[in-house]
C-alpha cells in the first residue's frame, strides 16, 4: 500500500455501541489530511463485527478492518505499527472521538516541524454527566530529563492516546509490551520524551470519554502489572543511561499509585504490602500526606 503521512488506528475490542461514533468522527475529516484509517477489530464478543461490516458498507473503500484473535490493546497497537503505512501513526479507542480539524492541525504542525516525532495535543474530557473540561498543553521542557521526570513524577506532562502523534521512529527501541494489560503506553511515551524531538498542540485533538470500566482502574489488571512497570520503563534499551537514577523515585510512585488503588477497592493487605515497598524504596513517602492518612487509615481495619 502506498505510504501515507498520517495512520489512524483504532482499537477495538466489546465496544460496539460506540465504535461507529469513533470512525465517523475519523471519516469525516479523512480528506483534510494525507491519511488513512485502519480499524483492528481485537476478537469481539459483542457486534463490534456487524458494526464494522455496516460501517464498510456505508463507506466502501474508505477505512481498513482486520480482526485478530483477543490479546489485548497492545497487540492491537503492535499490529497497527506492522499493518499502517502512516509515517505517524494516532491511536484513538473505540470510545473516544477525534476531535473536528485534528488531522489538518497534525498534518500543518508536521509540515511546520519536519523534525518532530512526538506530537502532543490537548483534548477534552468528557463525563458520564455530558460536561466537559478542556485539557491544555503547556511547552514541553528543553532537556529528556525534564521531560521524562515531568511525565513519570511531576506529573507536569499529560499525554493521551487519539491526542497525540507518533512518528513510527519512535518504536525502533521498543514496541508496546504485550504482557501487560493496564498502562502498556507508559513506556512507550516514556522513551519517546526520552529519546526524540517532541513538540505541542495547544489544540484538543480529542474527545476521551471517562467512565468507570476503564481498563485503566481495573485492579487486577493494574496489580498484575505491578512493579513490572518500573522494569518495562527503565529497560535499558528503552531508556538512556543518564535517565537511569530516575528509577527509584519511580518506583517509590509507582507503589503509592498501587497502594491508591487497592485501598480503594478494599484490597487492603496489597495495599498495606504496596505502601511499606514505597517506604522501603524512598522514606519521603512518608511526606506524602494524602497517602500516609489512607496508610494510618489502615491501622484500624
Amino acid at each position: 500500500m502506498t505510504e501515507v503521512l498520517i495512520g489512524v488506528v483504532i482499537p477495538a475490542y466489546n465496544y460496539a455501541r460506540t465504535l461507529g461514533r469513533a470512525v465517523e468522527s475519523v471519516l469525516a475529516q479523512l480528506d483534510e489530511a494525507d491519511a488513512q484509517l485502519m480499524v483492528i477489530d481485537d476478537g469481539s464478543t459483542d457486534e463490534t463485527p456487524q458494526v464494522l461490516e455496516a460501517l464498510m458498507a456505508k463507506h466502501p473503500g474508505r477505512l481498513r478492518v482486520l480482526r485478530k484473535p483477543n490479546g489485548g490493546l497492545a497487540s492491537v497497537r503492535n499490529r497497527g505499527i506492522e499493518e499502517s503505512t502512516g509515517q505517524y501513526l494516532m491511536f484513538l479507542d473505540a470510545d473516544d472521538e477525534m476531535a473536528p480539524g485534528a488531522l489538518a492541525l497534525v498534518a500543518q504542525h508536521i509540515a511546520a516541524h519536519p523534525d518532530s516525532r512526538l506530537i502532543i495535543g490537548g483534548h477534552w474530557s468528557v463525563f458520564e454527566d455530558g460536561k466537559r473540561r478542556l485539557h491544555a498543553v503547556k511547552p514541553l521542557p528543553a532537556t529528556p530529563y525534564q521531560r521524562v521526570r515531568g511525565y513519570l513524577l511531576d506529573k507536569t506532562i499529560a499525554i493521551s492516546n487519539g491526542a497525540c502523534a507518533m512518528h513510527r521512529d519512535i518504536f525502533a527501541v521498543g514496541n508496546y509490551p504485550e504482557r501487560m494489560r493496564n498502562a502498556e503506553d507508559i513506556p512507550v511515551f516514556a522513551q519517546a520524551l526520552a529519546r526524540v524531538p517532541c513538540t505541542v498542540i495547544d489544540q484538543p485533538l480529542a474527545l476521551i470519554y471517562k467512565h468507570a470500566d476503564s481498563l485503566r482502574h481495573d485492579i487486577n489488571h493494574s496489580v498484575a502489572a505491578g512493579v513490572s512497570l518500573v522494569d518495562e520503563v527503565f529497560s535499558p534499551v528503552r531508556m538512556p543511561a543518564e535517565l537511569q537514577g530516575l528509577r527509584s523515585a519511580f518506583l517509590a510512585q509507582r507503589c503509592l499509585s498501587l497502594f491508591r488503588n487497592c485501598f480503594s477497592a478494599g484490597e487492603y493487605t496489597l495495599a498495606k504490602q504496596f505502601y511499606c515497598q514505597a517506604i522501603r524504596t524512598d522514606w519521603r513517602a512518608l511526606t506524602r500526606w494524602s497517602y500516609t492518612r489512607k496508610a494510618l487509615q489502615l491501622m484500624f481495619k
